[in-house]
């Protein structure tokens, strides 16, 4: 086995501690209490650590976090409940249509955001959806769906046509063979999807902002948002609500991680 040359290691400790930066020192000044911030420069080390901002975060900030949650998880059920239907039928079921069909899912990923938020803000006018949390969940799922179907449509065409013949000649209906065979074995596809859809609604903040200026039901983004405003001078409450609100795409990455892999390169190499 070769042996990998010491400086690279070297370069690759350096480039991961620059970029690991700002996350460490967002950790640093939540810990800081608020008479050290005047000091220049900044200390690198919390002297005198507090949690008196991860206080304020657990009183202030925690029904901005469940609301994000809500949506987070709602995005997701509504995503698969979506994607995977249609991606099997475009991976399998073959439609007529179905390649033109693909492409336009394409194109709209290539959407900006901000021009849909201003076309959902028309019909949700008119629907009364503005200031809800479905009416979040919905837009966000805009963004969800096409890459999910992209994700899934890969995956599921790599799946040999005689499991789905074996499973037509036992009697099973379309959707017998889709519940029961193709998603147990479209299980990493499903994470992918599913860990993506989650982390778009968890940071999104134009919808939020378009949709949901003034609702009583607000998301993180709007509560660190307002909470700058608020308090721009209390950095340590501000960088607390940071960090907390990166607890869950963290620990989401770190355990769905592997399955992510495999996941995004399903489909890449067929035998």
């Amino acid at each position: 086995m070769r042996k990998r040359p010491w400086w690279k290691t070297v370069v690759g400790v350096i480039l991961t501690a620059v970029m690991l930066f700002p996350v460490y020192w967002m950790i640093n000044v939540s810990l800081t209490p608020a008479r050290n911030m005047r000091k220049s420069p900044p200390n690198l080390i919390p002297i005198d650590a507090t949690l008196d901002g991860y206080r304020r975060v657990m009183e202030q900030q925690l029904p901005f976090l469940g609301t994000s949650l809500v949506i987070g998880v709602g995005t997701v059920l509504l995503t698969l409940v979506l994607a995977a239907p249609a991606a099997y039928s475009l991976a399998k079921l073959r439609p007529r249509g179905g390649s033109a069909l693909s492409f336009v899912l394409l194109i709209a990923q290539m959407i900006p955001a901000i021009i849909m938020a201003m076309g959902f803000y028309a019909i949700y006018l008119n629907l009364g959806l503005l200031n809800s949390i479905p009416g979040l969940i919905l837009a966000d799922s805009t963004i969800a769906v096409p890459f999910g179907v992209l994700i899934f449509t890969a995956f599921m065409s790599s799946i040999p046509d005689e499991l789905i013949q074996a499973a037509k000649i036992d009697g099973a209906s379309v959707w017998r063979t889709f519940i029961s065979i193709v998603l147990p074995v479209s299980r990493n596809s499903v994470v992918t999807v599913s860990l993506f859809a989650f982390l778009w609604s968890w940071s999104d903040f134009i919808f939020a902002t378009t949709l949901d200026g003034g609702g009583d039901f607000q998301p993180i983004t709007l509560g660190i948002y307002r909470y700058i405003g608020n308090n721009n001078q209390e950095w340590n409450a501000i960088m607390a609500t940071a960090v907390v609100a990166s607890i869950p795409a963290a620990v989401l990455l770190l355990v769905a991680q592997r399955y992510v892999a495999a996941g995004v390169t399903a489909g890449a190499v067929k035998d």
